[in-house]
């Protein structure tokens, strides 16, 4: 098992592993992600954002918990409630399917191996409790990090499936439950 299990104080599903655990977002997360969102880290995920932007962005993530019962869970580092990312399933209106996806909000927390602890977490709650079998990662062709943590996880490219990003470059990574297809 990749997680341990738990619920927050609303029954919430916490997640648990070696060295994190992933909760649900709260609004005071905004700040220390708008650190990341607002900075050129985010370029290769569509940012830079403004604060009402990740406002908005927030608000849609909060709306996809109560819509699907699952959306992106705020990271933390045992011992410590605040958050360093963002990473999980999500789920907008403008994509056509469920959608794994990471940002660590402070470049000194990359190269640890913490993206890939939580997501890989994430994916396996998500696969164990929603019914969907697969999901994807839409990526920035040049996002080279985000495409190693993809594969390093078993996704596999999946050239014919649709995204929500019309004609920009978009390589899309494909996420089976159980591992490879």
């Amino acid at each position: 098992m990749t997680y341990t299990l738990a619920q927050d104080e609303t029954g919430g599903p916490v997640l648990w592993t070696d060295r994190l655990f992933l909760r649900r977002p709260r609004r005071e997360d905004i700040p220390a992600s708008h650190a990341f969102w607002s900075s050129e880290r985010s370029a290769l995920m569509g940012g830079p954002w403004s604060i009402e932007t990740l406002v908005v962005e927030t608000e849609g993530l909060f709306a996809q918990w109560q819509k699907h019962g699952f959306s992106l869970f705020t990271v933390c580092r045992k011992g410590d409630d605040r958050g360093i990312g963002g990473i999980g399933p999500f789920y907008p209106d403008t994509h056509p399917e469920p959608e794994l996806g990471w940002s660590l909000w402070n470049a000194a927390d990359e190269g640890q191996g913490l993206a890939f602890e939580a997501a890989r977490a994430a994916r396996d709650w998500f696969f164990a409790t929603s019914g969907h079998r697969t999901a994807v990662s839409y990526t920035d062709p040049a996002n080279a990090r985000s495409h190693r943590l993809c594969e390093r996880l078993g996704a596999v490219v999946d050239a014919a499936a649709p995204h929500p990003y019309g004609d920009e470059p978009t390589l899309t990574y494909r996420h089976f439950a159980g591992g490879r297809a």
